[in-house]
């Protein structure tokens, strides 16, 4: 297949500038003014003073801990854990056969 114009890359070349102009003539654009700075900023009061925050005191120190006695109460805590578990599956071992013996039966 050939291109309509019969050259190779002729139909896909951009137009001359004197046509272009001479198809669309463009307005001037503008000229911008000249960039003259950021504006001058007014001098702050001479009285003038960031605000300041007053720092907090000091933490204050943790009382010592008695190793001893925290072990002594992990123990107990873990049987009394322990034990609740043993109950709560055993009644569950046991809602579960007669469950399962009403199935059955």
């Amino acid at each position: 297949m050939s291109t309509p114009t019969g050259g190779d890359d002729e139909y896909w070349r951009r137009p001359d500038e004197a046509y272009d102009s001479a198809r669309s003539p463009r307005p001037a654009e503008p000229a911008e003014p000249p960039y003259t700075g950021p504006p001058r900023t007014e001098a702050p009061n001479p009285l003038w003073r960031p605000p300041t925050v007053t720092p907090p005191p000091p933490p204050r120190s943790m009382p010592a801990q008695d190793i001893d006695a925290l072990d002594d109460s992990e123990g107990s805590a873990r049987t009394v854990t322990f034990g609740v578990g043993l109950v709560a599956g055993a009644i569950v071992l046991i809602v579960m056969c007669l469950l399962c013996g009403r199935l059955v039966f």
